[in-house]
């Protein structure tokens, strides 16, 4: 027996979440975290840049929870969490998540800086400075994102309420 279609109303919800301002700042979200952890991942890394992977794995996954849950209107389902706080949760883990991103940033600028000697031309060894400005790059993206997502969900709050 083949499964039946998704109802109108399940798809109107699914369609009107993904163009909406928090659908669109969650994709940049879970887009921009996914390429700083594969970029720090895929290539030599250690010491202080595990807090960075750390931060960029962890959000990340949690952003694709929150997504998924929004997406498919089953916050209700979240114990302690989901139906009438869950737009406080959503605030409170952007914040976390802003805020933890800004020591990520420094980090990664920090090992950039550390490594900009190796950005000579003449220099012929294995270099991470590309690495660690690109990764720094997609971290203030990620942070930039959070940051929109907050500024977004503290208006909504006060507007409620």
């Amino acid at each position: 027996m083949p499964p039946e279609p998704p109802q109108p109303q399940v798809r109107g919800n699914i369609l009107k979440f993904l163009r909406s301002f928090m659908g669109i700042t969650r994709i940049l979200q879970i887009v921009f975290g996914a390429c700083l952890w594969v970029t720090i991942a895929a290539n030599k890394y250690g010491g202080s840049i595990h807090f960075v992977l750390f931060v960029a794995v962890f959000f990340w996954l949690l952003t694709l929870a929150l997504f998924f849950l929004t997406l498919l209107d089953k916050q209700d389902l979240v114990p302690l969490l989901g139906g009438d706080r869950w737009s406080c949760t959503n605030l409170a883990h952007d914040v976390v998540a802003a805020v933890l991103y800004l020591p990520a940033i420094g980090v990664m600028f920090h090992n950039t800086n550390r490594n900009s000697f190796c950005n000579l031309p003449q220099y012929i060894h294995p270099c991470l400075y590309k690495v660690y400005l690109t990764a720094a790059v997609f971290a203030c993206f990620c942070w930039l994102a959070y940051l929109l997502s907050v500024i977004f969900g503290a208006c909504r709050k006060c507007q409620r309420g």
